[in-house]
């Protein structure tokens, strides 16, 4: 791919890597006219990239690889266009969180570093560029392509990594990405992670709205003086507010819990609470010394 520039002077390196600061060697550093040219140049390869995948829209450019963590690799050959070089393609990775089915379908959560884009003019292929290309990146990076995950690998790029990399069998995913057997038995433990299962719906959590009807029916069933027949009824709030007061947490044993009568039923048959029961007794006793002189 030509370009009305000298490419030499953009990138001095056969292969330049970039990443947010569009810095390709110290002779673009602190120079934003080559800096937009190094702009130009990713835009172009990403709108190329995307028309010959058959995409909607490029999927890299130059904003995009300033906002994000991701490198570049740009091959170029500087002996072209009368010296003033042209660029072959480029390789675009970063790390990504994935979550991903393994063999046995447990979902495991990973980070690999991922191609994200790659892509070879198209009357450069079948040159060994892109092999050259890859291999730079693998050696960059000093990971081994069955530990890689790929975005949307064309029939071209499944190709290329048959041939060159033997990685054929792929575990299938629910995502775009698409890793190979050996992805998940070449991996240290320490850097995949099993997803726990969600929790079963209808859980009843500690003071639930059940639990709390309970209370309250407890309540109503206490003699006077605790609850007076006649005395007004507090509103609902207050009534939960007092369910949970100061004091109360999940970590303790809830309160018991009073069958509520049958409709129609006496509510003094109810059972009592032994703390009801004591309180009475006191207060019996305190009556029958009364009556009897003794203070």
């Amino acid at each position: 791919m030509e370009f009305p520039f000298d490419i030499n002077q953009l990138f001095s390196e056969r292969v330049s890597i970039l990443d947010h600061s569009l810095v390709a060697g110290r002779k673009s550093a602190g120079r934003p006219d080559l800096q937009a040219h190094i702009a130009t140049v990713i835009d172009e390869l990403g709108r190329a990239s995307a028309k010959a995948q058959q995409l909607t829209a490029p999927i890299t450019s130059a904003s995009k690889l300033q906002s994000q963590r991701h490198q570049l690799y740009l091959l170029k050959d500087g002996e072209s266009n009368g010296g003033r070089g042209m660029v072959v393609g480029f390789l675009k990775v970063g790390y990504k969180k994935l979550f991903l089915l393994d063999r046995q379908g447990v979902h495991i959560e990973a980070e690999p570093l991922c191609v994200l884009d790659f892509y070879i003019a198209e009357n450069l292929q079948r040159h060994g560029y892109g092999l050259e290309l890859f291999d730079f990146m693998l050696q960059h990076k000093n990971v081994e392509p069955v530990l890689m995950a790929y975005d949307r690998p064309s029939p071209k790029f499944l190709s290329f990594l048959a041939k060159h990399y033997c990685l054929t069998q792929s575990v299938p995913q629910v995502n775009n990405f698409v890793v190979f057997e050996g992805f998940f038995l070449n991996r240290a433990a320490a850097q995949l992670r099993k997803v726990p299962l969600k929790k079963p719906d209808g859980e009843i959590k500690p003071y639930s709205s059940m639990e709390r009807e309970a209370v309250r029916q407890e309540q109503r069933a206490l003699p006077w003086p605790f609850a007076p027949p006649h005395s007004p009824q507090r509103s609902a709030s207050s009534q939960c507010s007092h369910s949970l007061s100061v004091g109360s947490s999940p970590s303790r044993v809830p309160p018991r819990v009073v069958p509520a009568s049958a409709p129609g039923g006496n509510r003094d048959q109810s059972p009592q609470s032994p703390l009801v029961e004591r309180c009475r007794a006191r207060r019996t006793s305190s009556l029958n010394r009364s009556q009897l002189g003794f203070h």
